[in-house]
Parts: C-alpha cells; structure tokens; sequence
C-alpha cells in the first residue's frame, strides 16, 4: 500500500507554506457610507451613491467587484491573461457578482462561498495553489453590500425595519488582492493558514451575526495557536473580520476562558469601519469588511513594516433565507492566515 507524507501540515487543521506566496497588490472600492467612516482616506476609490450610477444595487455591486480586481492587477503591472485563475465569492444566491466578474475577467475561475469569511478563503486556497506549483499568479476577489444583502436575508430597505442594538451593518465595497510569488518589496507573504470548522452556537436569530461567528473565530485561533505552538504575543495584530462590538467582546471571553488573552493586541474590522454617529449599531459586516479594513488600512502597515506579523481572521454565518424559514440554526466559520513581511 502506497504511502503519503502530508509535509505541510502541521497540527489537525493548519498548514506551513515557505513564505514564497505574497499579496503582490491589492486594491478597494467603497460604498457612500463607507466612503463617509473614519478609513475613507485608506480605500483606493468612493462611490457617491449607493447605485454607483447603475440601474441596480446588484449592478452596482458587480461594478465594485470588476474595479477592484482591474486596479489591483494596474497595481501589480499585470493584465486578465497574467493571471491563471481568478478565486472570488460573495453574499449573494449562487454568487453572482462573482460569477458576472469572472466573465467579464474571462478568466480560469472558482466560485467559492463562505459568507464573510470569503477573503480569508480565497487567499488560502490561492497561497497553497500557488505554494503546490499549480499557479504562479491568482486573482482574488470579494465584494458586499449592504442593499443586496439586506434585500436577500433579512428585509427591503424600505419596509423600514428597525433593527436592534446588537445588529450588525452590511459593509458596502469590494477588494482584491493580486498572489504571486514573494520577493523584495511585494508585500507580506501568507507564512501558515489554519482553516476554520463550521461551528453552530445554536443561534437563530439572524440579526445575532456577530454572536453567532464569535465562537466559530475562537475555534479557529485557539487550534491555530496549539497547532503551531504559538502564543498571541506572537503576532502584532490579531484581527477579525465582522463579529462587531458584541461578538469582539464574546471572541475575548471564549479565548480568555481557553487560556489565551488577546484583548490587548486584538481588533475587529466591524468595529473599526464606521464613526459612531453613522448607526451602525455593533458595528460592521459582510464580506466587504475585512475586504475594505485590511486591504484599505492595515495592508499599508504591513508595507512599511509598522506591521510586520499579523493573524487575520474572516469570519462567516453560513445561513441562508431557506434555513432561516425552516428555523434551522446558524452554523458560522472561520479561516486565519498569518502574514508575514
């Protein structure tokens, strides 16, 4: 019987790459509201309303999308045909911005689905593509907003609907990110991903985003410190996508309770896209969050080595309308990626 060795892999869910993948260039392009919140200097372009001057908040979102992936590749000096594949997802029913972004890229395609947690997954499976010999460049892309997400999970904006405290507002954006090999000057590499299981809290209310993920990202960081052996000092920034006020807090608990305090070196992309006075209640969600907050605002960090290790956390609620009606549960998830400079 043939036998394997799985070198890579370290632990039961995380893997070592060589540090020879990077985030060559990255580009963003934000919503009206976000465009109006305490990053708008960071992000490459804001659109002025929120139809971007399309005839829908689908289309809108899709132009997004198809403006973030031509910027970032314009960045990186590299055209569609440099690429060998696009990996790209959102929040919408068979990931349509993705789907109509791929076909106007023309590009080698995967669709991928993980709610919030999308970016996070895209560039893991980008980084060991490329890590495997199986690519040398890959585009990757994300996009949300807050219309569509709104219009699909929960309620038309103009029914109205007043949402609670502990609610959670629909990031407006998309962000891309060019992966090639690593080198001087272009940008942190991705040193060790842990992927995420899906974890269910048992919630089911899906207004509780930020609660029903946190335990999903606790999961997730805690294996990846045991199977690394690492501690949160390690890194100079852990950061999460979109678990908002309340979940950031519930994420400190559960880890603190495992042993591990990350309170003074942790922060949320939910909690940092928005001014208080813009309402969002716990903050900020969908895929566009972390999309917008790291690539917008701590990516450049990294590039000037004010960050030089950093454990980026996406975080995502698995549901859909059809299990919501069917009062099923929220299963949530949860990727790190460890970037290095």
């Amino acid at each position: 019987m043939q036998t394997y060795t799985v070198h890579r892999k370290a632990g039961r869910q995380s893997v070592l790459l060589e540090k020879n993948v990077a985030l060559i260039s990255v580009a963003t392009v934000a919503g009206p509201k976000e465009g109006a919140g305490p990053l708008s200097q960071f992000f490459d372009r804001c659109c002025t309303d929120i139809f971007c001057q399309e005839e829908s908040f689908e289309k809108a979102e899709l132009q997004m999308l198809e403006e973030a992936c031509y910027l970032a590749l314009g960045k990186a000096g590299l055209s569609p045909e440099d690429m060998d594949y696009y990996i790209g997802g959102d929040l919408l029913n068979q990931i349509i911005t993705s789907n109509f972004c791929a076909r106007s890229l023309a590009l080698p395609y995967l669709g991928i689905f993980g709610a919030c947690s999308t970016l996070s997954q895209g560039l893991a499976l980008g980084a060991m593509l490329i890590q495997g010999g199986f690519a040398r460049y890959i585009l990757v892309g994300t996009s949300s907003h807050n219309c569509t997400a709104e219009r699909q999970y929960r309620y038309p904006t103009e029914y109205g609907f007043q949402r609670p405290a502990y609610a959670q507002w629909t990031v407006t954006g998309a962000g891309a990110v060019v992966l090639g090999p690593a080198g001087e000057g272009r940008g942190p590499a991705i040193e060790a991903i842990t992927v995420g299981k899906v974890v269910d809290a048992g919630l089911k209310d899906p207004l509780a985003l930020g609660t029903a993920m946190a335990p999903a990202a606790a999961d997730t960081i805690y294996h990846h410190f045991q199977d690394l052996k690492r501690q949160p000092n390690d890194y100079q920034l852990i950061l999460s996508g979109d678990l908002g006020g309340v979940g950031k807090k519930l994420n400190e608990d559960l880890l603190a309770a495992k042993g591990f305090d990350i309170a003074p070196l942790y922060g949320d992309c939910g909690v940092l896209m928005y001014y208080p006075h813009q309402k969002v209640n716990s903050g900020g969600s969908g895929c566009a969050c972390i999309a917008l907050a790291f690539l917008g605002y701590f990516y450049p960090k990294m590039l000037t080595q004010e960050l030089r290790k950093v454990l980026l956390v996406a975080t995502g609620a698995l549901h859909s309308p059809t299990s919501y009606m069917q009062q099923e549960s929220i299963p949530a998830i949860a990727h790190a990626l460890a970037l290095e400079i």
